[in-house]
């Protein structure tokens, strides 16, 4: 999978002292990405574009 492109933002949820912070990409063709922004190089979690929308929707976010 191809990050490059990748524009990650930080999840408004996210506490102010840098810890349990999750960063997510949706500017991907199709998908979106989550990572962990204390390891930004570490594993990504990625998900079809309309199965994101539809698990953010259930846990009362925005999409």
């Amino acid at each position: 999978m191809d990050l490059s492109g990748a524009q990650w933002r930080k999840s408004s949820r996210s506490n102010g002292q840098g810890g349990a912070c999750v960063e997510v990409a949706d500017n991907l063709a199709g998908m979106v990405a989550v990572r962990d922004s204390k390891d930004p190089d570490g594993p990504v979690l990625a998900f079809e574009s309309q199965t994101w929308r539809a698990f953010v929707a259930q846990v009362g976010g925005r999409p």
